[in-house]
């Protein structure tokens, strides 16, 4: 992790208290005395030993979001592809699929054993909840045992600040995602802290709106190279975040908080006793909100948002050098090669999908973030410039073998085609559907194709566009509601997208707008559960995805409201870029003139620029020797086509998402399965017997003894 700390005093100081910094499961730390103050005191007992703890925190909390709840994990399980907007790609896994829709939804037991035991499994054995906790008593060492004759020390006490700054925002991030997935949890904030019982998550976010407000402004401030700590400028949008969480709706276990301190979403019953409401005073979490993000937007440091270009964002996070995207706030790095920081996920399942093998062009990625098709279709606005970058409808595609066997001398890499995905329940760019664009390794400078899982793909865990959209609607909700401001922070990334300006926002819109701005990238599920239109927008795109199955069966096409159609067939054909005066195989955005509803390409040329952010990498052999027909060319994907153009063959689109619906309920049937869009959803994931200690049971209905742990 790069600090402000001189690496000489750092490692010099590893020694001494290495032992000290490794941490075993949450029950094993809860079950035991807590660090000593002997053990805190020695660790903090130097500026080198503070920072060591720090660094190895950091080395933690990496593992955490890449493994659990911003990769792999809870996060490819749940948010990537949980949403009204996002959907399971792949093979039709039962336990996948009944894991993304929620516990009161579906077979109970299936989500229940399958979220503890399986899916969760993939760092060491751990669950995110003994990750985060095994972090969160590595930050009390360090806020417990910085004082306040350290923090004014002539020489160090800036040093010892920004340490201190950090290790606020990383026990708060760590119980952020705690609160996320888990619901109301224990209590653990100083080395003193040994919980008896869970705490309401409401006195838990006011100890940590508390400390950050406290420790924020310690932290050093946000440059173009230190995008991978925690600086001032992340300290203040957590701040935000957090609060506006805090403020928003979640369900909350009955037996924890009280009932007097809720006010119920009246549009839902409660369930397992558990309620879906927010905190009566939320107005006052939304103050707070709107401080903090107001001070980001004002005073953004080196996170500096492209006005003109969304694309730029995603282009930068391809780097394999170790640049950092200029939006980011904080930036998870994943480091190209290297096994150090383990499987990376983008683009491998949060990207664009390749069937391919190591050594033969780009790697494979399988692409468990899928886009559900009436979202792409109907709800996309056609104008949007963000449509195509976020949702593709081609991937990567290795040539059979017999047909390389002509290439003598020539090793095989970069020998990757562009295909359709297709509808069909199978995994990786062999079909499961539309994908998320954003993560292609295509669009890297030089591709790794040695081993999957290593492409080198930085994962955006927070940037400006979000301090803008978060103070859109903290300006709205707050206890002095200010439309001027949640106007104009909602049209930067409105505009952007090449939409027109618009006046009069409201909550909802500032959600949907989330819902374009980061489509395919998880965010959407748990936007939707705190601002209460989780309901609602699961209701909607099941009913448009209902008339669109029972359009394309009754009349072989389907055409929604902004102009777009679906139909049976689409026809695509193999075309060399060079041949049509195309500078790449890597395709840039949609050109202007055919954002528009139910576009439908006049020429060879255009079919392979509609829709845009797509291709295949510029390989050099395929610039040696003109390697043919790397990419296609698209007709019929947004009109209905009756005959088949010259050159162009003919593949089932629509008729292939009916046929997979009639086999097995997949796109409509299976989405949230079993959720009546009014109980109290449980979307929370049952603790597991290692953490439930000292007579602790789960709530929400989940059993709280598990079998094969």
């Amino acid at each position: 992790m790069m600090t402000t700390m001189n690496s000489n005093r750092i490692m010099g100081a590893a020694l001494c208290v290495a032992g000290l910094l490794t941490m075993n499961s949450c029950s094993d730390y809860l079950e035991t005395n807590s660090p000593s103050t002997v053990t805190a005191q020695l660790a903090t007992s130097s500026l080198d030993g503070c920072q060591t703890t720090l660094d190895g925190a950091y080395a933690d909390f990496h593992v955490a979001l890449r493994d659990q709840v911003f990769g792999n994990g809870l996060f490819y399980a749940l948010d990537a592809a949980g949403s009204d907007i996002e959907r399971h790609g792949g093979e039709q896994h039962t336990g996948r699929l009944k894991a993304e829709t929620f516990y009161n939804g579906g077979d109970q037991a299936i989500v229940s054993t399958f979220t503890v035991q399986q899916e969760l499994g993939t760092a060491d054995g751990k669950t995110a909840f003994a990750l985060l906790y095994g972090i969160i008593p590595t930050m009390n060492m360090l806020t417990d045992g910085i004082t306040p004759e350290m923090l004014q020390n002539e020489k160090d006490g800036e040093a010892y600040g920004e340490i201190y700054g950090q290790a606020v925002c990383m026990k708060a991030t760590c119980y952020r995602e705690l609160i996320k997935y888990y619901g109301d949890v224990m209590s653990v904030f100083s080395l003193s802290d040994v919980p008896e019982s869970f705490s309401s998550r409401l006195d838990i976010y006011d100890k940590m709106i508390e400390e950050l407000d406290k420790a924020k402004d310690l932290c050093p401030e946000l440059t173009n190279t230190n995008k991978r700590m925690f600086t001032k400028q992340y300290a203040y949008a957590l701040l935000g975040r957090i609060a506006m969480e805090a403020g928003g709706y979640q369900t909350y276990r009955l037996d924890v908080t009280d009932e007097s301190r809720l006010e119920r979403h009246p549009d839902y019953t409660d369930f397992n006793n558990a309620a879906y409401a927010r905190p009566k005073n939320y107005q006052h979490y939304y103050d707070i909100a709107y401080d903090a993000f107001k001070y980001v937007a004002e005073h953004p440091g080196a996170a500096l948002f492209d006005a003109n270009d969304y694309s730029t964002f995603f282009t930068q996070l391809h780097a394999k050098d170790g640049g950092l995207a200029d939006e980011s706030i904080f930036e998870d790095e994943n480091v190209q090669g290297s096994s150090t920081t383990g499987n990376q996920e983008r683009p491998y399942s949060i990207g664009r999908p390749a069937t391919s093998s190591n050594k033969y062009g780009v790697c494979k990625s399988y692409g468990q973030t899928r886009i559900n098709p009436a979202f792409y279709y109907g709800i996309f606005d056609p104008r949007d410039k963000r449509r195509d970058i976020s949702c593709v409808v081609t991937g990567s595609y290795l040539k059979a073998s017999s047909q390389r066997e002509d290439l003598s001398g020539y090793d095989g890499s970069g020998c990757c085609y562009e295909v359709l995905l297709g509808f069909g329940m199978k995994t990786s760019a062999d079909g499961a559907g539309i994908a998320c664009g954003k993560f292609d390794e295509n669009r890297q400078v030089n591709p790794y194709i040695t081993k999957q899982r290593q492409s080198g793909i930085n994962a955006p865990y927070m940037r400006i566009s979000e301090v803008y959209l978060g103070l859109a609607e903290a300006a709205l909700m707050k206890t002095t509601p200010d439309q001027t401001v949640a106007d104009t922070y909602y049209n930067k990334t409105h505009q952007r997208a090449g939409l027109d300006m618009k006046s009069g926002v409201t909550l909802e819109d500032v959600v949907d707008e989330r819902g374009f701005e980061y489509a395919g990238e998880g965010d959407r599920r748990w936007n939707l559960i705190r601002t209460g239109f989780i309901g609602k927008k699961v209701k909607a795109v099941k009913e448009l995805t209902e008339k669109m199955i029972d359009g394309l069966k009754a009349k072989g096409y389907y055409t929604f409201e902004n102009g777009n159609t679906i139909a049976d067939y689409i026809y695509y054909k193999g075309v060399n870029p060079t041949d049509l005066g195309l500078s790449s195989r890597v395709t840039g955005p949609t050109p202007d003139d055919m954002l528009v509803g139910g576009y439908e390409p006049a020429t060879d040329e255009e079919a392979t620029l509609f829709p845009g952010w797509r291709g295949q990498h510029d390989w050099s052999y395929y610039a040696e020797s003109q390697f043919p027909n790397s990419n296609i060319a698209i007709k019929g994907l947004f009109s209905r086509i009756t005959d088949t153009p010259e050159g162009y063959y003919k593949k089932a689109w629509g008729k292939a998402l009916v046929e997979q619906e009639e086999a097995n309920g997949f796109y409509y049937n299976d989405l949230f399965k079993g959720w009546d869009c009014k109980s109290a959803p449980i979307y929370l994931v049952p603790i597991s017997q290692n953490g439930l200690i000292g007579g602790l049971t789960n709530g929400y209905g989940f059993t709280s003894t598990f079998q094969n742990e």
